[in-house]
């Protein structure tokens, strides 16, 4: 009999998540858990779903790269310009959502946005393969286009425009950082009866955990 989408299910039952195990930190926490996935050879295990929303409510959601975190927050790069730029600067809140399947994990994450400093996307810009760069400035993201050739002249008028130079940070690609007020560790367990651990912030480094029912 083929199989409906219903009919898709799977028994989680690899590990448990209890309070004693986990650590007070949730970025603690969290590079325990990203460690553990890169040590796995997850693909891309910093693919992230990022949500945003317009003020009046209406949400959107795509995935994105993490390209670093700290006790500050969750940091990823774009064009300030994207739909997802135009939404973050109405309105700065976002979510983000680590799925690990392998692993039987998910993060999901709830905060604030800011930008990073210009320095600081700088430097990351410099990192950057050289093509990548170039497509900074080539892409106008999220606008409509008549067809593929348009990015193609763009980017071959940019490859010109800067032949044998340093190809400079567009104004309008950098960084935000998602600054967290909640953090929750899903790790998936039999019938259903996950365990759930949400961190919610206090002030300055103070953390309350509750675990929440499944």
């Amino acid at each position: 009999m083929e199989k409906t989408v219903a009919d898709l299910r799977k028994d989680y039952s690899l590990e448990g998540l209890s309070e004693t195990e986990s650590d007070l930190n949730p970025f603690i926490q969290f590079k325990k858990w990203f460690e553990q996935a890169l040590a796995a050879q997850l693909p891309e295990p910093n693919a992230m779903t990022l949500a945003t929303a317009t003020p009046d409510g209406q949400p959107s959601a795509r995935m994105v790269l993490l390209k670093d975190f700290d006790e500050q927050g969750f940091v990823l790069f774009t064009n300030y310009n994207s739909h997802k730029g135009q939404e973050i600067a109405a309105n700065p809140q976002a979510a983000l959502v680590f799925w690990w399947a392998e692993l039987e994990r998910q993060v999901r994450i709830v905060g604030t946005v800011e930008k990073i400093s210009p320095e600081q996307s700088d430097s990351y810009f410099e990192m950057r393969p050289p093509n990548s760069r170039l497509g900074a400035w080539a892409s106008n993201q999220s606008e409509v286009i008549p067809g593929r050739e348009v990015l193609e002249q763009q980017l071959q008028e940019f490859q010109q425009k800067y032949e044998n130079q340093e190809v400079p940070r567009p104004p309008h690609w950098g960084g935000y950082r998602v600054i967290p007020r909640e953090i929750e560790f899903w790790q998936g367990r039999p019938s259903r009866l996950h365990d759930r651990l949400l961190y919610t912030h206090l002030d300055h480094s103070n953390w309350k955990i509750e675990r929440l029912s499944p």
